[in-house]
């Protein structure tokens, strides 16, 4: 077969997927429920790719979605509002962000975080999201629990405003500033898309400021006008409600009907015009940047999301500046001008803008301004170019591979039918969207290049490193109006609704029988060179993903050789032999597949995923890449390079720069394992190309190898396919040894300096036991959940929900064969640096001195016990059960060896052996923060309080 009608397969295998059913006809009403039938799509016979559904309306305007999928007991709920940044006004930016963390703070009938905890009680997973244009709240839960999530979900729609109280409205809005501080204003490079937004869309655009909001706005709103967005927004006929998994359907239609049923509908909703978006000349904006690193960005406006001109501009976009095939990596990254330069489409309801970025090698010496002219140069290349054949086939492969990898669960399948309803009315738009891009011909790219992005205007930021000398790409010509001086006009009001039910509301639905968890077959099998296989069989897509396995990683190089191991397995995701990295490139993007080499402590990975119709040819560029690489000198350099920028980036990111210091504290600086598997500046300089190749003569080799596979493929098929690794050979190396870890001192703060932060990173913890499935390793995990493992631990609810400190708080083990860690972590306000410390060695205490309640032990049982009906649904979760039991030597049935050991615990125990297991005396304290206005605090806690360098060493 050849490409193109590879291609025309993958697209036909998505479009017959589906057919439009008649029965019942649209308009009919269900008499149990009341719901009015819409439309519907089935499933034809032997097809698995499409996404079926039924669709209904509520009376109230609530549009249901339902897809059934019997294969693993869970549901996933999602309820959409279309409602985002986008619906706000000027100068009450962030509301319908902070709406979403108030929907979680309980209801008239649902008490205060108690959605939290009754979502993890019952083994699920929940969160919400916000962007632009919608906000998302969903739940993926075992599928006994599917009423009461829907119970649930009806309280926050239709009885929210009451139980809206100033404190809680209060402490949202400072973990609403937490978030902001730790994900934007801490963050290098963290303010970037807003202070470009701002440029890019005239002032009172909807798009004209970021989604998480500014402080301003967030300091001055009050708990009326939250009421008042809520009340105009989050009706039922601005919702749908997607329901996808094992369930009843009369069952689920007669429930919705009767939580929702009863909710009035809000204010009619007009869909926001879509003004077009022009710049009437370049605009050059510049920042200041805690990085290492400058940074060019240009922003072109173009279109609107499902615009006919999207996909076409996606496809140049491609070309530019996706991956080693592009024009960008062309001309700026191979050849070592940068260490990063890509293209991207950002596509929103309302406008969407094609956006290039670039952060110069400084080996080159190349200025912003120069590299400015280098894109714009790429840019006229391709317009002499122009797109190729190829271009196309490798573009529209790489979209409906990515179609197909997103139905392997069912929450993807899920989000593609809300998200489709939400913004085109039809759930099923796949065929619809796929047609977009088969139908784009070479004109239609060069027609959009012309229209939107040659010779257009453009948003040109620049990000600027505070410590060096180094100017924009030109000066700034345009000049951002401060935030507190824009208008801050009241939002209009809306009637409150009355609900009037014809059941008691308060009462919770019960849960029904708990499902057991689909667990997968696992077949064994050996190659001929002695790998052995753990394979499972999964037939919901025809997709592929293995993962081939080294006992060799970090652990492995020598202290003056820090980062070898990575810097071996970079080499191998370049040239080989027979082929040029973009030749490779380009083969697995025409096949929809993927293919990386990846290090961390212990071992070497080979990740790949691809449709099965494609895995003989992705096979072959796996062993081609392990068995014959070239380790080209020029490859070499440049992957030398780009590893040393990204080590000094790393430095600039708090978050990391606190995880190295601890690591090194705890492991010891001798251990290579305790730094950053990429290596230090110092031992990635000295590296050679000698080093790489020696390293990878002396490790790999296939009797250290082992291979986990998941498949819609039999056994005998795979084993056939990979007879490709049987031409590799090599002798068994020894594991090697882990130093003793440093002596543990006593209690301490180790601080590092991050001066100007505007947030505090803290690890507190020490050395623990390694990974035992069924030990005391598995016993603490338990152990631990409600001190800090879930959402409503104590010390999340103490330091996020009461306090106000961070955006999140945990504890937790992690371990590995041969030694684990114990470490409590987050990221807080830095004036509350202090007293976060304070709070986190308390709860520690508490839980020490007082042990794990009776209800507390409940709630992880009932967490615990349900759990595995979602743990094995996608092949990504299959094959990490299935390295488990390959790395730890596991038997097939340690999952009902640990339901057995749950059910059987008691509190006492867990109390004990936690109390055994962390030393309250010996606890490392690492703080990287602003020292000139936390020191004092820090010093005032009694601990002793030590200065500290990057590396965890004493500052002399």
């Amino acid at each position: 077969m050849n490409v193109k009608q590879l291609c025309g397969a993958v697209w036909l295998l998505t479009l017959v997927g589906c057919q439009t059913v008649s029965e019942p006809q649209t308009g009919s009403v269900d008499v149990a429920s009341g719901a009015r039938f819409v439309d519907a799509r089935a499933r034809l016979p032997g097809d698995e790719v499409a996404i079926p559904y039924r669709k209904f309306e509520l009376t109230n305007g609530l549009t249901l979605v339902l897809h059934e999928d019997n294969s693993d007991p869970l549901v996933h709920v999602d309820v959409t509002y279309h409602v985002g940044s986008a619906r706000e006004q000027v100068g009450k930016s962030g509301f319908a962000h902070f709406f979403e963390h108030m929907m979680f703070q309980g209801s008239t009938n649902v008490d205060d975080d108690e959605h939290f905890k009754l979502v993890a009680e019952a083994g699920g997973t929940m969160n919400g999201t916000t962007n632009s244009d919608r906000t998302n709240y969903y739940q993926t839960v075992p599928s006994n629990q599917l009423e009461k999530i829907l119970w649930l979900e009806a309280d926050r729609m239709g009885f929210l405003l009451d139980a809206v109280t100033q404190k809680a409205f209060e402490n949202q809005r400072e973990t609403v500033k937490n978030e902001r501080g730790q994900n934007y204003d801490n963050r290098p490079y963290g303010l970037l898309s807003e202070r470009v937004g701002e440029a890019l869309y005239p002032i009172g655009h909807p798009y004209s400021w970021a989604t998480i909001g500014y402080i301003a706005d967030l300091d001055r709103v009050d708990v009326n006008d939250l009421k008042q967005f809520f009340m105009r927004w989050y009706g039922p006929n601005n919702a749908v409600l997607t329901i996808g998994g094992k369930f009843d359907e009369a069952e689920v239609l007669v429930w919705v009907e009767k939580y929702f049923g009863a909710i009035p509908r809000g204010p009619e909703v007009v869909m926001p015009s879509k003004p077009a978006v022009t710049l009437e000349a370049d605009r050059y904006i510049s920042m200041d940047d805690n990085v290492a690193l400058p940074l060019l960005y240009m922003a072109y406006p173009t279109v609107y999301r499902f615009h006919p001109d999207e996909a076409p501009l996606d496809v140049l976009m491609y070309v530019l500046g996706v991956g080693e095939t592009s024009l960008l990596y062309k001309n700026m990254v191979k050849n070592q001008v940068a260490v990063q330069a890509s293209a991207s489409h950002g596509c929103q309801e309302l406008a969407c803008s094609f956006t290039v970025v670039a952060l110069p090698n400084p080996a080159s010496g190349k200025s912003l301004a120069e590299l400015e002219q280098i894109i714009r140069q790429s840019l006229v290349e391709f317009g002499e170019r122009g797109v190729l054949q190829e271009d196309l086939d490798r573009v529209k492969m790489s979209i409906s591979s990515s179609m197909i990898y997103g139905l392997e669960s069912v929450a993807g399948k899920v989000s593609s039918l809300a998200s489709y309803e939400t913004f085109t009315g039809q759930p099923d738009y796949t065929e619809a969207d796929i047609a977009r891009y088969e139908n784009v011909t070479v004109d239609d790219v060069m027609r959009v290049y012309n229209q939107y992005i040659v010779g257009k205007s453009a948003v040109i930021m620049s990000i600027l490193p505070r410590e060096q000398t180094v100017i924009a790409a030109a000066p700034d010509n345009w000049q951002r109006l401060p935030r507190e001086l824009l208008n801050n006009a009241p939002s209009a009001a809306a009637p409150a609704s009355v609900v009037v039910d014809t059941f008691d509301r308060s009462i919770m639905p019960p849960a029904g029988a708990n499902p057991s968890p689909v667990l997968p077959t696992i077949w064994r099998a050996t190659t001929a060179t002695g790998i052995a296989i753990l394979g499972a069989e999964n037939k919901e897509t025809p997709t592929t993903a293995l993962r081939l396995r080294l006992s060799v990683g970090q652990r492995n190089e020598s202290l003056d050789k820090l980062g070898l191991a990575s810097m071996t397995a970079a080499m191998l995701n370049e040239s080989t032999l027979k082929s040029s990295n973009e030749e490779l490139s380009s083969r697995l993007q025409l096949l929809g597949s993927s293919l990386s080499f990846g290090v961390d402590n212990n071992y070497t990975q080979i990740t790949v995923r691809s449709l099965s119709q494609n895995l003989d040819e992705t096979l072959a560029i796996m062993a081609e890449r392990l068995l014959e690489p070239r380790f080209d000198p020029e490859e070499f350099e440049r992957l030398k390079n780009q590893t040393l920028q990204s080590i000094e980036q790393t430095k600039k990111q708090p978050a990391a720069s606190a995880d190295v210091a601890y690591q090194l504290l705890l492991m010891g600086d001798k251990n290579p394992v305790a730094y950053l598997n990429i290596g230090t500046a110092i031992t990635v300089a000295n590296l050679t190309l000698e080093d790489v190749q020696t390293f990878y003569r002396t490790y790999y080799a296939p009797s250290i190898a082992k291979l986990v596979i998941v498949s819609d493929l039999a056994q005998a098929d795979i084993e056939q396919k990979l007879n490709v690794l049987d031409r590799w050979h090599g002798d068994r190396t020894a594991v090697a040894p882990l130093l003793a870890f440093p002596k543990a001192a006593e209690t301490r703060i180790y601080l590092l300096d991050n001066p100007g932060a505007t947030q505090s990173e803290i690890r507190i913890g020490q050395p623990a036991i390694p990974y035992d499935a069924t030990g005391d390793f598995y016993r603490l995990g338990l152990a631990n959940y409600p001190l800090g493992g879930a959402f409503n631990s104590r010390i999340n609810m103490n330091l996020r929900e009461d306090k106000g400190y961070t955006y999140g708080a945990s504890s937790g083990f992690s371990g590995e064969k041969d030694y684990g860690l114990f470490t409590a972590r987050a990221s807080v306000r830095t004036d509350s640096t202090a007293a976060s410390v304070e709070e986190f060695a308390r709860e520690l205490k508490d839980f020490s001195s007082d042990g794990m309640t009776a209800e507390e032990l409940k709630f992880v049982k009932n967490a615990f016990g349900q759990r595995d009906a979602l743990r094995f649904e996608t092949p990504g979760q299959k094959l990490g059960l299935l390295s488990r039991v390959l790395t730890y030597d596991l038997d097939d049935d340690f999952i009902e060896r640990q339901q057995t050991i749950l059910s059987g615990i008691s509190a006492n125990y867990l109390s004990q052996l936690m109390s055994r297991n962390v030393d309250l005396n010996s606890l490392a304290i690492v703080v990287v923060g602003d020292k000139a206005v936390i020191f004092d605090s820090l010093a005032a806690l009694g601990y002793e309080v030590v200065d500290i360098d990057a590396n965890g060493q004493p500052l002399k």
